[in-house]
Order: structure tokens, then C-alpha cells, then sequence
């Protein structure tokens, strides 16, 4: 028996054992018309490789099926009329085309791959950077798992596609189409008969493979709940949570619920693999026996040649595993072809937030920041979203209620607006106006007389520099977290920029100095140092227009200081929008914009405000007449 050949067919009944165990539910989904086209145009970098690859299929399927019938010519016309140079000659060429085989083989797994990575790296980079342009409503409705598995699991099937799927199907059919036109050519009754034993196999087939797919689903539930349990739960936030509610016990309990489920799905899994296997086993070696039975006797009766037995033999041990594969062949196109349809699915999806063809940039310098009768309401799941990314089974409709109505500002070069009001009153909403996180529903935001829907995204970030209340530090060193904001940025520059943030001391005492690891989200620093190093990296991008969120957290008196300092060094010489939360703020504020239930209701100075005896008179009692006294201790 051809080695290879074996090796090849139980790669095969892997194979097949796959495609039985995807779910056959996926017939019956509608895919969107021109599919092909966009997965043929995907593909087209890769033509010529891909021809390369279907003629190596062909020829090594060629091959494969010749060796049959040369050990029909051996035991015939060799072994039965004692021609010992001709058993040699057709040994040689046995071996000969076994190295080819082997060749073939090698030659179809480097172009398989080379095509395989290649997808997969230029549909990753494509859908990454298509999450790169969604606006913030994207990620704040769809599930991060939802994300990643995009990027990698819907990814790899797709790439499947064209190197599991396209080389197995064509195989399949090639090596199928030439075993059984040489069987037929060599006793069509016997392999008639034969064939009748496929049934057999193929019916408690697709009941194993029924019961895979149920089992295989569930144990990806259980698999994608045990990993959102642990990345909730190794987090820093959410292993203090755990800690502080003294609820271990029951977390572990829980993990070993659905670990447990798991392990036993795997035991039975173990089992439906090895019915499987064993079924196959059993109708091929059936067959088998029918062959040597039925032709043993026609070659006794010299009906029948030994050599022909023999080869109808191989043929067999050869046949059932990809006449079987192809009775599958529609679920195995149709999971190929859905996931390429969620990976377009996802580059499908226009972001709200996009560049005009003929977008301008904002000019550098000075900059006047204006809002002219803004109203906004945050965009629905519909307009930003997808179901599956969601895991709902229709996105919901309903739409938004409006948070701003008829907001007009303007702020000069080099002012500071403070805005105030109770929570919900549209504040944080404005500030993400200005740096077009989203766009306005009506009236317009301007930049140096830009309309931030005309600008450059581009021109846009390096003009508006943002310091939020809840800092992010992503969990890698300082000077990563530093430069992310001036790539180029020498450690001079880096130096000062710390300096001029008030925390250059501190990380001079670090052992590893910029190098140090800040941690996940920057646990490793206080609340008062990530204020800090963020205000740094604000003074290193060097922005026109400065939005900040003042944290509301209170500080210890060194930290508040510290704090304050930086944030005049940031805010010096900048236009300045400040959610503000500190008592100097308001003071210094060159104007103050008082918002309640998504309106200006209020705006002026300080004084001013103040001696109207409104809604900001009584916020001062509330909430900045207690800071007197501390700001003045500090």
C-alpha cells in the first residue's frame, strides 16, 4: 500500500469528520448577492498562485489514483508470468511516484500556506483598520469579544476558504471522478455493489455529526463565558471587586461549574470521534471483504485477474472517505462562504464619523472654537452598530432622545470656558462635540472658522488635545505611554514635558526611570500621577484647543497641588474647554456656560453669575463654596 495514501486518507477522514460536525443550519442562510465576486476579488493578488495550486490537485490526484493500477501490473503481468525485470521496473516507478507524491504534497502546503497567511494578514489589517475609523458610539454598544473574534476566528474560517475548503472539495471530486471511472473500467459490478455499502456509513454519519455540532456549540458558549469570566476577573478593577465582596468561593465554584461542563462535553466528544472513525472503518473494511469475497471467487474461476482484486481493493480503502466529504460539500461551501459574508459584514459598516473628498484642514495656531445652534442626540444601535456584534437578533430602532437643544458659544483664542451643571445637563457631551468623537445632528461646531464635518481627522487630533477625567494608561512603559503622542519625541523632550507636568521627580526615583511598566489602565500610579503623565502627554502633542474633564476624585493636598500647577502650564496660552469640577477653574474662566437639561441657561463670569442668584449661585453653594477653605489651606 502506497504510504503517502494512507497518511493522505486519514487526513481526509479528519476531514470529513470536520464538515459532518459543522452546523447544518447554515443552508439555510440568505447570503448577499455579488458574494463571490467580492471573495474572487479578495483573492485576486493570489490568481496565479491559486492556478498553481488547483494544477498541483490535479496532478497529485493523478498520481494517487496510478498506483492502484500499477500494482495490478506487477502482481498480473509480473508476479503471475514470472517476470522478475518488470517487477522491478514497476517497483522503481511505484517508488518514483511516491517521492513525486511527496513532492506534490510539500509543494501544495507552501503555496497553501503562502495564500493561507496571506488572506489572513490582509483581511486582519483591513478589518483592524476599519475598527481604527468607527466612532466611539461603536465601541461603547458592541461587545469587545465580539471584536476579536472578528479579527481572528470569522478571519482564519474565511481563509480556510481557500486552503482547507477549495483544496478539499476539488480533490475530493478529482480523486473520486478517476477512482471510480478506473473501478468501473475494471469490474463496474463489483463496484456497483460496493458503492451500495456507502449508505451505511454516511446515515449514522450525519446523526454523529448532529450530535457534534450540539455539543461543539455548547462548548463554545461555555469556552467564550469562562474567558469573559476571566478577563473580568483578572483585571485589576475586577480582582478587587471579587476581593472586597469576599465572594471567591462562589467564583470558583461557578468557573468549575462550566469548566467541568467542558470536560465532559470532551469525553463525549472523545467518543462521537471515535464511533466515527470506527464506522468509517467498518463499512471500508466491509467493502473490502465483499471485494476479496466476490473476486476471490471470480479469480479463482479465472474470471477475474488477481491484480484486478487487488487494485479494486486500494481503490476502495481509498474512495469512501471523499465520496463522503463531497455528500457534505454544500455545508462545508456555505460555512466558507458565511464567513467571509461576516468579515465583509463588518468592513460593510460606514462609519458615522468619516473624511470629506474634499475635506480642508484646520489651520495651526491661535484657535477660536465656536458652537452655532448645536443640537445632538446620541446615534441608535442601527446607525452604528451590528446585531451579531451585539449578540441581539435585530438591533434596536427606537430613537434617541435629543441631549442638546440650540447650544451657541464663542470662545476666542487663548480662552478658557468653563461649563457647569448638574450631572446629565449635556456637559460631557459638548466636549466630545469639539473633538469630533461625535458629530453634531443639527447646527454646526467650528474650529477657526472650520466646520469640523469639513476638516481633516487628521488636522482635527493635532489641533484639539484632550485630557479626560478617567485617564487611560495602556500596559506598557512611560515613555510608550508618552510617545504616543509625539512618536518622535526625544528624552529631552520628554524630560520637560514631565517637568512642566510636575511629576519629572517622581519618575526620576523610578529604578527603571521612563521604562517603567505603569500596568494595566496605570494601576501602578495614584490617581493624582496618571493626572499627571496625561497632562505630559498633552504637553508634548502641544494642541491649539485643550478639552479637559477635571477629575472629580478628590486628591491629597500635594497631589491637588501638583495637579493644579500642571493643568496651568497645559491650559496657558491654549483655548481651553474645562468640565469643571475645582473652585480656581470658575475663577479663572474667561466665561462660564451654565448648562441644565441640555441648554445654556446661564453665562458670564464668576461674579457675575454669582450675583444673579441662579442656577450657578446655587451650584457655588453645592458644590465649589466647600473648596474655599481647602484651596486656600493648600
Amino acid at each position: 500500500m502506497n504510504p503517502m495514501g494512507g497518511m493522505r486518507g486519514g487526513m481526509a477522514t479528519w476531514g470529513m469528520m470536520r464538515s459532518f460536525g459543522r452546523d447544518g443550519s447554515v443552508k439555510q442562510q440568505k447570503l448577499p448577492p455579488g458574494l463571490l465576486r467580492r471573495i474572487v476579488d479578495f483573492a485576486r493578488p493570489y490568481k496565479v498562485m491559486l492556478a498553481v495550486f488547483l494544477a498541483l490537485i490535479i496532478v497529485d490526484a493523478v498520481v494517487t489514483a496510478a498506483s492502484p493500477l500499477i500494482y495490478r501490473a506487477i502482481i498480473d503481468n509480473g508476479i503471475m508470468k514470472r517476470n522478475p525485470s518488470l517487477i522491478v521496473k514497476l517497483a522503481l516507478l511505484v517508488g518514483f511516484l511516491a517521492l513525486v507524491d511527496v513532492g506534490l504534497s510539500l509543494w501544495q502546503r507552501w503555496i497553501s500556506a503562502r495564500v493561507g497567511e496571506g488572506l489572513i494578514f490582509d483581511m486582519r489589517t483591513r478589518v483592524f483598520a476599519h475598527f481604527q475609523k468607527m466612532p466611539v458610539a461603536f465601541f461603547t454598544r458592541t461587545q469587545t469579544g465580539a471584536l476579536v473574534s472578528r479579527l481572528n476566528n470569522d478571519v482564519l474560517d474565511a481563509q480556510r476558504a481557500f486552503t482547507d475548503t477549495f483544496s478539499s472539495v476539488i480533490s475530493n471530486f478529482i480523486s473520486v471522478a478517476i477512482m471510480l471511472a478506473a473501478m468501473l473500467v475494471l469490474s463496474w459490478e463489483i463496484t456497483l455493489v460496493a458503492l451500495v455499502l456507502l449508505p451505511l456509513f454516511i446515515v449514522p454519519a450525519r446523526f454523529v455529526g448532529k450530535r457534534i455540532q450540539s455539543i461543539t456549540r455548547e462548548s463554545y458558549n461555555l469556552n467564550a463565558k469562562m474567558t469573559n469570566t476571566m478577563t473580568e476577573r483578572f483585571n485589576v478593577a475586577g480582582a478587587m471587586l471579587v476581593k472586597l465582596f469576599g465572594h471567591r468561593e462562589q467564583e470558583i465554584q461557578g468557573f468549575e461549574a462550566k469548566a467541568g461542563r467542558v470536560r465532559d462535553i470532551g469525553i463525549t466528544q472523545a467518543m462521537y470521534t471515535r464511533i466515527f472513525m470506527t464506522s468509517l472503518l467498518l463499512v471500508a473494511s466491509l467493502a473490502t471483504a465483499l471485494v476479496y469475497g466476490w473476486g476471490g471467487v471470480l479469480a479463482a474461476r479465472g474470471t477475474l485477474l488477481v491484480g484486478t482484486v487487488v487494485a479494486l481493493t486500494q481503490y476502495l480503502t481509498r474512495l469512501y472517505a471523499p465520496l463522503t466529504a463531497l455528500s457534505n460539500v454544500q455545508v462545508d461551501i456555505m460555512t466558507a462562504l458565511v464567513s467571509f459574508d461576516r468579515v465583509f459584514e463588518v468592513l460593510d459598516l460606514v462609519p458615522m464619523i468619516d473624511e470629506k473628498p474634499n475635506a480642508v484642514d484646520v489651520p495651526r495656531g491661535p484657535a477660536s472654537v465656536d458652537f452655532v445652534h448645536v443640537d445632538f442626540r446620541y446615534p441608535t444601535a442601527e446607525e452604528v452598530s451590528l446585531a451579531s456584534l451585539e449578540s441581539v437578533a435585530v438591533l434596536d430602532q427606537t430613537p434617541t432622545s435629543q441631549v442638546l437643544f440650540d447650544v451657541s458659544f464663542h470662545a476666542e483664542p487663548g480662552e478658557l470656558v468653563a461649563l457647569v451643571g448638574p450631572s446629565g445637563a449635556g456637559k460631557t457631551t459638548m466636549s466630545h462635540l469639539v473633538s469630533r468623537l461625535y458629530d453634531v445632528t443639527g447646527g454646526a461646531v467650528l474650529i477657526n472658522g472650520v466646520d469640523l464635518r469639513d476638516a481633516t481627522v487628521n488636522s482635527i487630533q493635532q489641533v484639539i488635545g484632550v485630557v479626560t477625567q478617567d485617564v487611560h494608561l495602556f500596559h506598557e512603559t512611560l515613555r510608550s505611554n508618552l510617545l504616543y503622542a509625539k512618536p518622535d519625541a526625544t528624552d529631552q523632550e520628554l524630560m520637560e514635558a514631565l517637568r512642566a507636568a510636575q511629576i519629572l521627580p517622581l519618575i526620576e526615583s523610578l529604578p527603571d526611570g521612563l521604562d517603567t511598566e505603569v500596568g494595566e489602565r496605570g494601576y501602578r500610579l495614584s490617581g493624582g500621577e496618571k493626572q499627571r503623565v496625561a497632562i505630559a502627554r498633552l504637553l508634548l502633542k502641544a494642541p491649539d484647543v485643550v478639552v479637559l474633564d477635571e477629575a472629580t476624585a478628590h486628591l491629597d493636598s500635594e497631589s491637588e497641588v501638583a495637579v493644579q500647577v500642571a493643568l496651568k502650564t497645559a491650559l496657558s496660552g491654549r483655548t481651553s474647554i474645562v468640565i469643571a469640577h475645582r473652585l480656581s477653574t470658575v475663577r479663572d474662566a474667561d466665561q462660564i456656560l451654565v448648562m441644565s437639561e441640555g441648554r445654556i441657561v446661564e453665562r458670564g463670569r464668576h461674579e457675575m453669575l454669582l450675583a444673579q442668584g441662579g442656577l450657578y449661585a446655587e451650584l457655588y453653594t453645592t458644590q465649589f463654596a466647600p473648596q474655599a477653605g481647602y484651596e486656600g489651606d493648600s
